[in-house]
C-alpha cells in the first residue's frame, strides 16, 4: 500500500481547472501525493489547458476527462472541489477524510481573442498553482485557512 496521500480534484466537466490542478500537484509533489481528477460530467480536456500547462513544462495531454462515479467508494485523504457547481453537487464525498473547496474562475467561459482567452487560462493556472504550493508545503491548516477564497469543509 502506498504511503502517499490520495487527492481527488472535482469540477463540473473535468476539462480545465481540475485537470490543471491534477497536473500541477503531480509536478509539485507527486512523490508525496497520488493525484486524480474527475467531473460531475465527463467531457474532454480543453486544448487551452493543455497549452498553458505545456508553457510551464507540464504535459497533461495524456489526461482524460472522467466522472466522479469512477472514484466513488475509493478512499481519499483530500477531495478538493475547484468550482462552485461541483461543490454544490457534491457536498459530501463518501470515503473522503477531508473535503476542501477552492473557488476558481471558469476559464472555459472566457471571451475575446484566443490570446485573451489563453490569458485567463494562465491566470487560473497560476492561481491554482499558488494554492497547491501552500497545500503541498502544508502551510495551510484546516483550522486556520490562510487562502482568501478557500473554504474548508469537514467530511
Amino acid at each position: 500500500m502506498s504511503s502517499r496521500e490520495r487527492v481527488l480534484f472535482l469540477c463540473t466537466h473535468n476539462s480545465a481547472r481540475s485537470q490543471m490542478a491534477e497536473g500541477l500537484l503531480w509536478h509539485l509533489a507527486g512523490d508525496r501525493f497520488e493525484v486524480y481528477s474527475a467531473g460531475t460530467k465527463a467531457t474532454f480536456v480543453r486544448p487551452q489547458a493543455i497549452k498553458v500547462m505545456s508553457e510551464i513544462g507540464i504535459d497533461i495531454s495524456g489526461q482524460k476527462s472522467k466522472t466522479l462515479e469512477e472514484y466513488l467508494g475509493q478512499p481519499f485523504d483530500y477531495v478538493i472541489t475547484v468550482c462552485d457547481a461541483a461543490n454544490e453537487a457534491c457536498p459530501v464525498f463518501p470515503g473522503a477524510k477531508r473535503r476542501l473547496h477552492w473557488s476558481f474562475e471558469d476559464p472555459a467561459t472566457a471571451v475575446g481573442s484566443e490570446e485573451e482567452r489563453l490569458g485567463v487560462f494562465r491566470a487560473v493556472r497560476d492561481n491554482i498553482g499558488e494554492h497547491l504550493g501552500a497545500f503541498a508545503s502544508r502551510s495551510v491548516s484546516l483550522e486556520n485557512p490562510v487562502q482568501k477564497n478557500a473554504t474548508y469543509l469537514r467530511p
